[in-house]
């Protein structure tokens, strides 16, 4: 190549050069690039400002909620120490009980009429082939498949053994002295204070897809009866020595409100409904073998207990409220007596004129007597033999969820919606033998489940449903604090306990059913 052709062919390529040079340099600095840049920088800082804000206002945040829980947790220290003695209102009585096991010599309400309100029953066909077509049965397999076992060893801390006051005194304000100490105003048991109980062993449950509303052992304990609120009911057991035969999975088509097994067999398993259905089912034969109704103007079936004695059982039915709370939304109490027999409705127990709903029943050991607990927070008292009322206290000032007699039955024991538990003598009506406070576990405003307690065989430990994801265990008459259950993961809509061995259930808003045996 020519070597000035060489140096023209540079001199253009470097002019060239120079050329875009300039034009990059005079684009950058005429306002077109910087601008953009000077944009870009000024919205990164931007938004670094913002994270750093954001920081702030979540430490701030933080240490608001935390100023928030101290501030509940001094208004409930507050409440706790302006806590006094209970007066406790005692209606006067026509009568006196001699015992409660059995008929009282005098005292009898005489009543010309019973109330007219009558029940309409119709039997389920023989063959399981015609029963209700809203009833269906799985297989064992279905449910004992859902049953998953979880071993807890038992843990290194102790159960706490505090004293207060003298022992056995049947002052009223020594009882409340177990729970509080009523010169410093501390309370004694508080939920910080409360053990963790000690496991044996714990299996829990998962065959139902909606909250649990009820659950029941059977009478000898080897079967177990658990409802949700969708209608669905499971008859299952967790022994895996136990025969699964009988597991089955009922579906009723309305809420389950009461679960009833019958007290002389593990055979027949009653089970109300918020439609005003009663069904009997036969778990060796897996079918129902009767349907009965309550009147319309009772669709709401809330308890339902058989005699331990007798072929009988009583239920007890609401109207529909007003309200919005569980409470409130229940009306007028009618209380019927069956025949598990003919399956016919034999009486109505009498209760005034348009009486508060009844949410409990219970009977004592020889069927003799029927407590039942109103929502005006009175308890009553009936001779099953008279078919009438024979005595009734306010117990509470407000409505009692729960009514269970006591193991010597020379005492019952109540509890109200408001976290409350009394024990009443019978032997001196009135008196209270003992008593907690329980309202930290209760969420009074917003519960849509009715509580409930249970006893342990020897009734010596009250186990009762929570608004949190624990329940407490009471030690009856004891000068030990209370235990509580390993959590769920919702709060405990139901308790019981095993006839015979420490061995509860606790039923909870997350579906499942969880049995807890003590050590």
């Amino acid at each position: 190549m020519d070597p000035q052709f060489r140096i023209y062919f540079s001199q253009e390529w470097f002019n060239a050069l120079h050329l875009s040079v300039r034009n990059f340099l005079s684009e950058m600095f005429n306002g077109t690039r910087i601008p953009a840049l000077l944009k870009i920088s000024s919205e990164k800082n931007t938004v670094n400002r913002l994270k750093k804000d954001i920081r702030q206002l979540n430490v701030r945040l933080s240490e608001l909620q935390a100023l928030l829980e101290e501030k509940e947790a001094q208004l409930f220290r507050s409440r706790s120490n302006a806590s006094s003695v209970l007066e406790v209102r005692m209606g006067q009585t026509n009568g006196t009980m001699s015992s409660v096991t059995g008929i009282p010599s005098t005292g009898v309400h005489e009543v010309s009429v019973l109330p007219s309100r009558v029940s309409h029953e119709t039997c389920a066909p023989a063959s399981e082939a015609d029963s209700a077509k809203d009833w269906v049965v799985a297989g064992p397999a279905e449910v004992s498949s859902e049953l998953i076992p979880s071993k807890f060893a038992q843990g290194s801390s102790s159960k706490l053994d505090r004293r207060l006051g003298e022992s056995g005194t049947s002052d009223t304000l020594e009882m409340f002295r177990d729970d509080f100490y009523i010169d410093t105003g501390r309370e004694m048991d508080g939920e910080e204070e409360f053990l963790e109980v000690k496991v044996d062993f714990q299996e829990t449950f998962l065959g139902h897809t909606s909250p649990i509303s009820r659950c029941r052992f059977s009478a000898s304990g080897n079967n177990i009866a658990s409802a949700s609120v969708d209608g669905t009911v499971r008859i299952w057991t967790y022994d895996p020595s136990t025969p699964a035969s009988r597991n089955a999975t009922i579906y009723c088509g309305a809420e389950i409100m009461s679960l009833e097994w019958d007290c002389k067999s593990d055979r027949l398993l009653l089970i109300g409904t918020a439609d005003g259905g009663i069904k009997a089912w036969n778990v060796d034969a897996k079918r129902v073998v009767c349907d009965l109704s309550t009147t319309e103007a009772f669709p709401s079936v809330l308890d339902l207990k058989c005699s331990p004695v007798e072929p009988i059982f009583v239920s007890a039915a609401a109207s529909r409220g007003y309200g919005t709370s569980y409470m409130d939304k229940l009306g007028f109490a009618s209380l019927t007596v069956w025949n598990m027999k003919t399956w016919k409705a034999m009486t109505v127990l009498p209760l005034g004129e348009d009486p508060p709903a009844i949410t409990s029943l219970c009977f004592n050991h020889n069927g003799k007597i029927l407590a039942a607990a109103a929502t005006d927070g009175m308890i009553h008292m009936f001779d099953m033999s008279a078919g009438l009322q024979i005595t009734g206290w306010p117990a509470h000032d407000s409505a009692i969820s729960s009514v269970l007699f006591g193991p010597d039955e020379t005492s019952i024991f109540s509890l109200g919606i408001d976290g409350k538990i009394f024990e009443w003598s019978l032997q001196n009506q009135g008196k209270i033998l003992w008593s907690r406070n329980c309202s930290r576990f209760c969420n009074r405003d917003n519960s849509e489940h009715r509580h409930e307690m249970a006893l342990d065989a020897n009734g010596k430990r009250l186990l009762a449903t929570s608004g949190s994801v624990r329940a407490p265990i009471y030690q009856v008459r004891g000068h030990t604090n209370g235990m509580k259950t390993l959590p769920h993961s919702a709060v405990i809509t139901t308790v019981d306990w095993h006839p015979t061995l420490p061995i509860f259930l606790t039923g909870s808003a997350d579906h499942s059913v969880r049995v807890t045996s003590t050590l």
